[in-house]
């Protein structure tokens, strides 16, 4: 068994480059899956606005629908309290013991794991993956940031060869709110939910 790869993140909404990630993740390390986990209630949003869990499914399950070994996991939505990765992570382990997990991230999230809560358990409980881009505001470059945390924390981490999409969530909420044109960012049937559903419209901003 090759493991499961977890992608997670608010996905409000999720966009290409959320499934540029976890395409090159199942291709280059021969996942068995790969589990897109809605957050419920990030701890980093804790005080601010996102769209209903419900609604943040149905675009996932959207996005995803073609994507061969993709699926749709509501493992944090169906829980209450804040969802912290060590956490879910933990939780994981219990419910599917001897399954290997791979936790998919992005650069920019290499760069500020230690920031999170308890990082040393996410770093430990699972292998990371994280996509091969420089991260401009960073003080290393990602080779000695891999060679830093695994060195400190006992990690294994491997680097995804394909670029991060250009473009956040935020920034496509935004667009949206503006009328901009983000056709080149959301798969067809994630943008269809969002217009049918008037997401975005003229909520307050979140981060």
């Amino acid at each position: 068994m090759a493991g499961i790869g977890i992608m997670g993140g608010t996905f409000d909404p999720i966009h290409n480059g959320h499934l540029l990630l976890g395409r090159q993740a199942y291709r280059e390390y021969g996942l068995d899956q790969v589990w897109y986990m809605p957050s419920g209630q990030p701890p980093h949003k804790s005080g601010g606005q996102i769209t209903t869990a419900e609604d943040r499914c149905a675009m996932v399950a959207l996005a995803i629908k073609q994507e061969e070994g993709f699926r749709l996991s509501e493992f944090e939505t169906s829980r209450d309290g804040t969802s912290y990765t060590a956490r879910t992570l933990r939780l994981l382990k219990e419910e599917y013991p001897g399954e290997e997990f791979s936790f998919i991230i992005g650069a920019d999230s290499l760069y500020e794991i230690e920031n999170w809560y308890h990082p040393e358990e996410v770093l430990t409980m699972a292998r990371i993956l994280v996509a091969s881009r420089e991260y401009e505001k960073a003080h290393r470059t990602l080779d000695e940031q891999i060679a830093y945390l695994e060195r400190l924390y006992h990690a294994r981490i491997d680097k995804l060869h394909c670029g991060e999409m250009d473009i956040s969530s935020h920034q496509i909420r935004q667009a949206i709110r503006e009328g901009g044109d983000v056709r080149m960012f959301l798969p067809p049937a994630v943008l269809s939910y969002i217009q049918i559903h008037h997401l975005y419209q003229e909520e307050p901003d979140h981060e």
